[in-house]
């Protein structure tokens, strides 16, 4: 399949096909005589095993690592579930920081629902109102 047509398929762009294959997180695209990228099922597996991966906030030396470990998965075992669990580990801080930073908006929203003067809203994120910033 074409460039234009891995592109269809995946909802990526050629730029970012491009970028994977420079760095090397996609095999070698095959190309026509006259140069043009060729993608196959197993290219196309490996772009959506990225974005499957990107989605769980992989970054892209961790999904270098998990196309590494996916070559010879029994070997690799400890070394992926290593890794799953430090990336659980963060988003599980990310979540924690995501649900104060709500709570912090929404005492910020009540307050300013209740002003009649100045901007709660602005002089939190200013950290002069009172101490409501983290």
């Amino acid at each position: 399949m074409s460039m234009r047509q891995a592109c269809e398929a995946t909802g990526l762009s050629a730029d970012t096909l491009r970028y994977y294959e420079k760095i090397g997180l996609l095999t070698r695209v095959p190309r026509s005589a006259g140069g043009a990228r060729r993608y196959d099922r197993r290219t196309l597996e490996q772009i959506r095993f990225i974005q499957r991966a990107k989605a769980m906030r992989f970054t892209l030396e961790e999904i270098r690592d998990l196309l590494r470990f996916r070559e010879s998965p029994q070997t690799s075992r400890e070394e992926v579930r290593a890794l799953a669990r430090r990336k659980q580990a963060l988003i599980r801080e990310q979540i924690e920081q995501m649900a104060h930073l709500e709570k912090e908006l929404q005492l910020l929203l009540n307050l300013c629902t209740r002003s009649n003067c100045g901007c709660p809203i602005l002089e939190g994120l200013d950290n002069k109102g009172g101490g409501y910033g983290s």
